[in-house]
C-alpha cells in the first residue's frame, strides 16, 4: 500500500478561515483537472488568525503536483 502526502498551504490573518476555505475549492478543481486518484482535500482553523487548507496525493503524485501547487509544506497522511 502507498503512503499518502497530505499537502499543506497556511493562511494568517483575520481573513485566514475564508481564504483557507476558498483555496480548497481550487484544490478540488485541480484534482479534477489533472485526474488524481485520491479526492481528499479539506480546510481547518487552527486559531482565529491561522487556517490551513489541504489535500491528500499518493506519494508517486508528490513532485509533481508539489512544483505545480507550491504548499507550503508536507507530511504524512493518517487516516
Amino acid at each position: 500500500m502507498e503512503r499518502k502526502i497530505k499537502l499543506i498551504w497556511d493562511f494568517r490573518g483575520p481573513d485566514a478561515s475564508a481564504i483557507a476555505r476558498h483555496h480548497e475549492v481550487h484544490l478540488k478543481e485541480y484534482i479534477n483537472l489533472e485526474r488524481l486518484a485520491l479526492k481528499i482535500t479539506g480546510h481547518q482553523d487552527l486559531s482565529m488568525a491561522h487556517s490551513i487548507a489541504f489535500m491528500v496525493v499518493e506519494e508517486a503524485q508528490m513532485i509533481p503536483v508539489r512544483d505545480a501547487l507550491l504548499p507550503h509544506r508536507g507530511e504524512l497522511y493518517q487516516e
